[in-house]
């Protein structure tokens, strides 16, 4: 039974487009308050709120539809993806809730109990308490979770704090989209980019916060292109890419030159262009471009065993630029 036939998308790709989004969440800030360290302002990857002087608590939703046929597979990447909001913060998970989708008479409740023992062995490899959640009867099987993680205010990591003058590391490979993509089209299966998508951002997130980081993202589903945007936008900044750089999970380049490219990397290109000054070509820009699935940790700044591929510079007329 193939789990990725059940939905139109797939994983981190089937966002909503982040132009789109931003058009709809744009007013919707609440008041303001010294308490509110991070909120809706400029995108970042989780909220946060301070309770006392020396902490903070970070919360996130995360859920998507599946990304693998294997249910146990899904479970565990959507949990680590989830998980990874938190970890983009410099925070430390502490409780999630399950949040699930289930066409019951479509699917056996099985299959669903797989699931949730992918995202419970995850969430246990985390530390992270999970502590019940919330299901309905929906037409596609979708399934995350809603995480509450705990963060120092003075070692947060967000996506407005980056300095010109640091380096860019990408703690994951990219290429997750369009293995997914070539998944779902012919059912081969790369166990290499379910791990990829399966393994946790913690140890490079303590990596990076022990570096001295103070900015950070994850790159999901709007792509390295898309998450670079949102940051240089929101710090004042520009980033200088290398793509010679940057890493490819085994097996990307060819799949996309045979076609397998999602519609949700296109939509990223497009939403990026008239930010984007590039001397690649546009296949180049593409992959750039390709919506992750529980994807690596954009840090400004080293973090040891891991490419830096770019820089960041004080603001010039493009906001990415690429070589």
């Amino acid at each position: 039974m193939r789990l990725t036939s059940y939905a139109a998308g797939g994983g981190c790709a089937c966002k909503i487009p982040p132009g789109e989004l931003e058009d709809v969440v744009r007013g919707l800030l609440g008041p303001a308050s010294p308490d509110l360290l991070v909120g809706l302002d400029d995108g970042d990857d989780a909220a946060v709120v301070r309770i006392a002087d020396d902490l903070a608590t970070v919360a996130t939703a995360d859920f998507f539809t599946p990304v693998v046929d294997s249910a146990y597979d899904w479970g565990r990447i959507a949990v680590a993806n989830a998980l990874s909001d938190v970890y983009a913060m410099g925070g430390r998970p502490v409780v999630g809730v399950n949040l699930v989708a289930w066409p019951r008479e479509r699917l056996p409740m099985e299959l669903l109990a797989e699931v949730l023992r992918g995202g419970v062995d995850v969430a246990r490899e985390a530390g992270c308490h999970v502590a019940g959640g919330h299901s309905i009867d929906g037409p596609e099987p979708t399934y995350g979770m809603a995480v509450t993680g705990l963060v120092h205010p003075d070692r947060l990591l967000r996506n407005d704090a980056a300095t010109a003058g640091l380096p860019l590391t990408l703690t994951k490979p990219l290429g997750v989209g369009v293995l997914n993509n070539r998944h779902k089209a012919t059912g081969e299966v790369f166990d290499h980019a379910v791990a990829s998508m399966a393994s946790l951002n913690r140890a490079a997130s303590e990596a990076a916060v022990a570096a001295g980081a103070r900015a950070a993202t994850d790159v999901t589903g709007f792509g390295l292109l898309g998450h670079l945007l949102k940051m240089m936008r929101a710090s004042g900044t520009t980033a200088v890419l290398d793509s010679a750089a940057v890493p490819y999970l085994d097996g990307a380049r060819s799949s996309f030159a045979e076609g397998f490219v999602p519609g949700g990397s296109r939509r990223n290109l497009d939403w990026v262009r008239p930010h984007l000054a590039a001397r690649v070509a546009e296949d180049e820009l593409l992959l750039l471009a390709d919506a992750q699935t529980s994807g690596g940790l954009l840090v400004v700044g080293e973090v040891p065993g891991h490419p830096v591929v770019g820089e960041v510079v004080a603001r010039r007329d493009a906001l990415v630029e690429v070589s």
